[in-house]
């Protein structure tokens, strides 16, 4: 495994669409590895292969609750949406910077896994706004262009 560079705001290819992953292969298994140590390296909740270079339709999330640990999704997509919730999003490659964002309350979300099972994750809450944050990065789309209002901290 290795930690990849994350790439910032204003590189080219983070606006980009990213292409589908016709098979889980080795090479894949590496990219989700890498990415996962990626992201936690950078004290993230989730990270896209664009944010690293890669534009393929593949995702790590770690919502870093008591039911859902790391998980790993190749090809991931929305087939369903409903709610609403509101709140401050960051992102690993626009650093310094926070936002709130309305963003679905619950995404189902279909996907492959690394042993290349389809799966659906249907997720709530936290879960559901880095699933819906990560699969933007998928189509060029980065949480600044959803934003609301700036979020400003004192020093």
């Amino acid at each position: 495994m290795a930690i990849r560079n994350i790439r910032q705001e204003g590189d080219p290819l983070l606006r980009k669409k990213s292409k589908v992953v016709p098979e889980v292969t080795d090479r894949i298994k590496v990219l989700l590895d890498d990415m996962a140590e990626t992201m936690y390296q950078a004290d993230g909740v989730g990270l896209a292969a664009p944010q690293v270079g890669i534009l393929k339709r593949v995702i790590v999330v770690d919502p870093h609750d008591e039911t859902t640990g790391l998980v790993k999704l190749v090809n991931p997509e929305i087939i369903e949406a409903d709610g609403e919730q509101v709140g401050v999003e960051g992102c690993l490659s626009i650093p310094n910077f926070n936002a709130t964002v309305k963003r679905p309350e619950h995404v189902k979300v279909k996907y492959i896994d690394e042993d290349g099972n389809e799966k659906i994750w249907d997720a709530h809450g936290f879960p559901a706004v880095i699933l819906s944050h990560e699969i933007d990065h998928l189509d060029g789309i980065l949480f600044r262009d959803k934003s609301i209002e700036e979020v400003k901290y004192d020093n």
